[in-house]
């Protein structure tokens, strides 16, 4: 059983005007080949989950910018703690996803001023450190917001915060979408409007930034205090900055 969402329709972007988007924004900031890899999670177990419906109009959209995208399915994802060993396939198969991830998009309602439970449970199944892997540092990361009410970013805070906190590079754009059951149709898709238009501009910078990372990523999160735990001693005669410092 796969946990993955297929979209609907993954091509029709009904609130894009194609004459103002980039096809592929990130050319000339680092390699594109292969497409960058992003894994979407969403904060609601609705039939009409708002959130959901945010989350797969940004697929769609990081699909068109040129990137791969997988969005997890929670619906049976147990609560942390609750089964013994994480050994459930639904853990199991969201660390692999995060794993084989280059960057990720959180999306969450606000209720009662916060993300969900639904949301977090999602991220504290994602431990910091995996058997000597580690399924989302030095990743990208771009957060949105669904509310009910007027315009809030508590939920988008909350996501940056827990971002930072799982070592994450977050994008400084992000999305808020107010009331948000007026702003998609029957189907789930979202209407023309400037919310939709935030998030075009988020999921164009995260691709940006994912992109631009990318012959980065092993030297951003070589961190001293992990090559000590792990007894990884520095090389002189390979090490860039000590070669630099040779030269000087």
């Amino acid at each position: 059983m796969s946990r993955i969402r297929l979209l609907s329709d993954p091509e029709h972007l009904p609130a894009l005007n194609p004459q103002y988007a980039h096809r592929r924004p990130a050319i000339g900031l680092g390699p594109n080949d292969p497409k960058p890899r992003i894994l979407l999670l969403y904060g609601s177990l609705r039939a009409r989950s708002f959130s959901r419906h945010a989350t797969e109009e940004a697929a769609r959209l990081l699909n068109y910018f040129g990137a791969e995208t997988r969005i997890f399915d929670p619906s049976d994802l147990p609560l942390p703690d609750q089964i013994s060993g994480d050994k459930h396939p639904a853990i199991q198969e969201l660390r692999e996803l995060s794993m084989w991830s280059e960057g990720h998009v959180w999306c969450s309602p606000e209720r009662h001023g916060q993300i969900t439970g639904v949301m977090k449970a999602q991220i504290d199944h994602l431990p910091l450190n995996m058997g000597g892997m580690r399924p989302t540092q030095g990743r990208t990361l771009a957060v949105m917001q669904v509310s009910g009410g007027s315009q809030s970013f508590n939920a988008v805070n909350t996501l940056r915060l827990l971002g930072r906190w799982m070592r994450m590079f977050t994008i400084p754009n992000q999305s808020s979408v107010a009331k948000a059951f007026e702003e998609f149709d029957a189907d789930g898709r979202m209407k023309p409007s400037a919310y939709y238009d935030r998030i075009v501009d988020v999921m164009e910078e995260l691709v940006r930034i994912t992109v631009l990372m990318r012959p980065h990523a092993e030297q951003l999160v070589d961190r001293y205090s992990e090559r000590k735990e792990g007894g990884v001693v520095i090389n002189p005669a390979t090490d860039l900055s000590s070669i630099a410092i040779a030269r000087e």
